[in-house]
């Protein structure tokens, strides 16, 4: 008999884990509270359900090559960097072509997930739903909770002096949905991530003045890099990982900042990085031009607001303030689990490898998509299913949860004394990630192995980007489609861009002739660093815990 798993939500890692489970023989019945599949990616013109949605101009921030389901690419034509309706249409085919509809009970919020009482032995779960105001309670050999990072908006408002006295409308971002309304307004935006530059630059057009607010600063990336290639492509590559292990960090930091500033000076536009703050990125291709043109100013923190202004860190004051926008974020939690469950599954440092919460004497309850990374999630959380679905039904091991428990606390104790730092916060390294979870289910490609059997193959894998489909080659869940996916990931970059052909015009060099131009001798020069001495290479390894992204990598060309 086929174990039955609960798989909570049907966004982007729900689909995907329904059909991990059916892949593995197993029996799944996702609850979902809304409509329908898609979370984040369904808009609605309100949030008056209290669920988290894009606003209607959002714009995908991972090309579709890079942030596909691993054995089904997108269509050809679809464009590169989607809209929202485009790429909720995506998951609508993946969901159809796979038939993972009819494991889904729409309209049905989840109430309570509880251990049986013999789920020692067991691992079985009792969870209590409820559709149109009926409670039914069902026993699951296993749970995959896939409700994501976007559940409670984060509105610090006890953070802003005076904020209570203001007399203009304030909203999360969350709330902000279309455009229409904020005409002819002042607005302020607070927060510079990704979701505060896309609301600014797209109130800029409309209002009278936005002003956007930023305690740390960012580095601004465009979607497209060098010749105009996604830029996800052109950075997430294995060999820039490699060359990353022996590279030191303030050498990639030089880099970077020569790259990132030769497109714009980011402390002429007031966008750097704060002195001793962590650096981080955003998307954003127009932020930098509604700068220029002063639709957009740049201002500090807030230090506190009166009844029409608000006051900055720097002294400055900016009067007839209408609409504040808190692009704040979002805080997540499992309203549906007891103590200390509910409270240890909030803290990433107790989840194996982010997936397997470490004091279930059972490895029955995955957490999937609770992770922040750099590059694409939606690839990231089907590699999670896949493994959590062949956990569970005992194809993969962990290690004991007593173990894991007594790591996790001690290094849990060694961060509050500040004797080593809190990693958790931090982006995970999109392929490290990957393969560290690849290497678990046995999909992990072995390169010099592959080179040998396919020499073709194994060049796009290490010197080409790094794709989902490469985690479909061998090990479970092998996909026939995956060489020739990975052979003409190129062919479908560029044909949506191909609908204005000029008879005879001059071709750019192509990515092989690039590749082998830059790849070779690159990787040559890190394989005599790393031959020269084993010990030199141990000692920068552990000079590099905190090593930045292989995209920093990428910059040397620059």
């Amino acid at each position: 008999m086929a174990k039955k798993v609960a798989v909570i939500g049907a966004g982007v890692s729900g689909i995907s884990s329904i059909k991990c489970c059916v892949d593995e023989d197993l029996e799944p019945t996702c609850f979902e509270r809304s409509d329908d599949i898609g979370g984040l990616w369904k808009f609605t013109e309100s949030s008056k359900d209290g669920m988290t949605r894009v606003y209607k101009s959002l714009v995908t921030n991972v090309c579709k090559e890079m942030s596909c389901y691993s054995d089904f690419p997108f269509h050809e034509d679809y464009p590169n960097f989607m809209n929202q309706e485009k790429f909720w249409d995506y998951l609508q085919e993946f969901a159809e072509h796979f038939d993972l509809l009819k494991y889904i009970q729409f309209k049905t919020t989840v109430c309570s997930i509880t251990k049986r009482p013999d789920f020692s032995e067991t691992g079985q779960w009792d969870v209590v739903t409820e559709t149109e105001g009926k409670q039914n309670r069902a026993v699951f050999d296993a749970v995959m909770v896939c409700t994501g990072h976007f559940l409670n908006p984060h509105l610090p408002l006890e953070a802003f002096p005076g904020i209570h006295k203001f007399k203009g409308q304030i909203l999360h971002s969350q709330e902000y949905k279309i455009p229409e309304g904020f005409q002819g307004k002042r607005i302020l935006v607070i927060g510079l991530g990704n979701t505060g530059g896309d609301i600014a630059v797209e109130l800029s057009r409309t209002a009278a003045q936005v002003l956007l607010s930023t305690r740390t600063g960012t580095w601004v990336l465009g979607r497209s890099e060098d010749w105009g290639y996604p830029f996800n492509m052109m950075v997430i590559r294995r060999y820039y990982s490699f060359i990353a292990q022996v590279l030191p960090s303030r050498f990639l930091n030089w880099i970077q900042e020569r790259k990132l500033n030769k497109r714009f000076n980011h402390e002429d536009y007031g966008l750097s990085i704060t002195k001793g703050k962590t650096a981080k990125f955003i998307v954003n291709d127009e932020l930098p031009n509604c700068i220029l043109c002063g639709t957009i100013t740049m201002k500090t923190s807030v230090m506190e607001f009166t009844e029409t202004s608000a006051v900055f860190e720097d002294g400055t004051v900016e009067e007839n303030i209408d609409v504040v926008i808190f692009t704040t974020g979002y805080t997540f939690s499992f309203p549906f689990f007891e103590e200390p469950l509910k409270s240890l599954c909030t803290k990433k440092i107790f989840l194996y490898k982010h997936v397997f919460p470490l004091n279930l004497e059972r490895a029955t309850l995955a957490i999937i998509g609770l992770l922040s990374l750099k590059g694409s999630i939606l690839s990231a959380t089907e590699l999670q299913a896949r493994w959590a679905t062949r956990v569970f039904k005992g194809l993969c091991k962990i290690p004991p949860s007593q173990k894991l428990m007594m790591e996790a606390t001690e290094k849990e104790q060694l961060i509050k004394r500040g004797v080593i730092k809190d990693t958790n916060k931090d982006k995970l390294d999109y392929i490290a990630y990957m393969d560290d979870i690849a290497a678990c289910i046995g999909t992990k490609p072995n390169i010099p192995l592959l080179f040998l059997k396919d020499p073709r193959l194994a060049w796009e894998v290490f010197f080409g980007p790094c794709t989902p489909y490469q985690y479909r080659l061998v090990g479970p869940g092998k996909w026939d489609g995956a060489r020739n996916a990975i052979l003409t990931q190129w062919d479908r970059t560029l044909k949506p861009l191909k609908t204005r052909i000029v008879p005879d015009s001059s071709k750019p060099a192509s990515m092989s002739h690039y590749l082998k131009a830059w790849g070779a001798p690159v990787l040559l020069a890190s394989l005599l660093l790393i031959c020269k001495s084993s010990l030199f290479l141990k000692l920068v390894r552990d000079k590099l815990q905190n090593r930045m992204s292989p995209y920093l990598v990428s910059l040397w060309r620059g």
